[in-house]
């Protein structure tokens, strides 16, 4: 397969970097805030905090190795894109961060990173969109990482109407919110109750950074959170690798039959369930800030892009009880100490890049879309200062082999802040340039 190549980043895009919503590097304050320690949750759990690193023992786990698999037949040289705007004549939006389309109503449901949410027609009919659910006067948004950062629909919504958000909480403490909402109504009247929050879980943040996160469910309709290593530059309370926090893993929980007393259980199949020695609620740990997170819709695969921190961007599969090894590694990289790290037991990432190629990976989606496909099969991800589209053969990167990145789309736009993924699998960007989202086509290849 040959690769079309990207240009070289110019100096000005890289210093670009000091607007990135998910990137890091600040440097940490001297006094550090300290968090009384919490025991493991039983099931179901009452609403826990995040645990302080500072004595946790990590825990040495050698991950099994994936089950070999048939790799997935993919084309060889996938189509040439274009980004066409997903909705003409529509105003500039502030900051959008994330897209879904709400099964049964007929809307696009956009989150905007100040708090609110908004719904668009699916039919096309757009004019001005509708405020939908407005949390501007709760969300903490005084970092530029900070804010609404997801938002998710149950795998029920069309009975119970429950939405779910991940947003930095205003007031007190820096911390962040997983939180349920109701909505209700028809047509026009379609809204969030905002009288019917209920808070899942709440992770106080150490620095205004890292805060993650995408909040999604899988196949098997367990909710799945992405959380970063709480912020500053190289993990300076250690949180990485230590699976006593909360910080720095991806979180898998049940919050069917939530309630204010038990807002969530946990899965009997999770990897640390039973420990005393890291929390039940962690499904992968070793992450630095996983920004955007999907799950292959065929293959119920979990991917992420891992925003790195000086030197390596990294594409990952999220396995249980896996170890990605941040701050050890960075990507493949010794990162602490800079060399002779030990690497026994840590899962690397399926594709990375340095700093030739951007400087925050924007992780996206495995295209399963019928209107492209020639792109069947294929992962795509961005990065906050390159721009452009990427794409790795996911069948190939899941079974181990080594991957080489082909860029599909070059000429924007930058500052990609999320994809999304519409009911029939076609694929959308989000970017902060413009305030756009935009439609992926093809304009060559089947």
């Amino acid at each position: 397969m040959s690769a079309r190549r990207w240009p070289p980043l110019a100096l000005a895009s890289i210093l670009a970097a000091v607007t990135v919503l998910a990137c890091g590097g600040a440097s940490p304050p001297a006094d550090e805030p300290t968090v009384p320690p919490a025991s493991t949750p039983a099931t179901p759990a009452r609403m826990p905090t995040a645990m302080p690193a500072a004595t946790a023992t990590p825990v040495t786990t050698t991950p099994a190795p994936a089950t070999p698999a048939a790799v997935e037949m993919v084309a060889a040289e996938p189509p040439t894109l274009a980004l066409v705007p997903a909705f003409p004549g529509l105003p500039e939006l502030e900051r959008p961060v994330a897209m879904l389309e709400a099964p049964g109503r007929g809307l696009f449901l956009i989150a905007l990173r100040d708090g609110r949410v908004l719904a668009l027609p699916r039919d096309g009919h757009w004019g001005n969109p509708r405020t939908i659910h407005d949390q501007r006067e709760r969300t903490r948004r005084d970092g530029r990482e900070q804010g609404l950062l997801s938002i998710a629909l149950d795998p029920d919504f069309a009975r119970n109407g429950y939405i779910y958000a991940w947003y930095s909480v205003r007031g007190g403490k820096h911390a962040t919110r997983l939180a349920r909402f109701t909505a209700t109504g028809e047509g026009a009247s379609f809204a969030f109750d905002a009288s019917s929050e209920l808070t899942i879980l709440e992770i106080e943040q150490p620095f205004p950074n890292h805060n993650g996160g995408t909040i999604l469910f899988g196949p098997d309709g367990m909710l799945s959170l992405g959380v970063g290593d709480g912020g500053a530059g190289g993990d300076p309370h250690g949180h990485g690798q230590n699976p006593r926090t909360l910080l720095g893993t991806v979180v898998r929980i049940d919050v069917r039959g939530a309630t204010a007393d038990a807002p969530y259980a946990i899965p009997p199949d999770n990897p640390f369930r039973g420990r005393d020695d890291a929390r039940a609620e962690v499904w992968a740990w070793g992450l630095r800030n996983p920004w955007r997170m999907s799950f292959d819709r065929e293959t119920g695969i979990l991917w992420a892009g891992d925003v790195g921190q000086d030197a390596v961007e990294e594409i990952v599969i999220v396995r249980a009880g896996e170890n990605h090894g941040w701050n050890v590694v960075e990507g493949t990289r010794c990162f602490s100490p800079r060399e002779g790290c030990e690497r026994t037991g840590l899962a690397p990432p399926v594709h990375e890049y340095g700093r030739d190629g951007g400087c925050s990976v924007t992780g996206g989606y495995v295209y399963r879309g019928a209107a492209m496909p020639a792109l069947r099969g294929w992962y795509l991800f961005s990065d906050y200062c390159a721009g452009g589209i990427r794409a790795i053969p996911a069948g190939s990167a899941a079974s181990g082999e080594a991957t080489q990145a082909v860029a599909l789309w070059e000429d924007g736009p930058g500052e990609v802040a999320s994809f999304a993924e519409d009911a029939a699998g076609e694929l959308y960007v989000i970017s902060f340039r413009g305030q756009r989202i935009y439609r992926i086509v093809a304009t060559e290849g089947p």
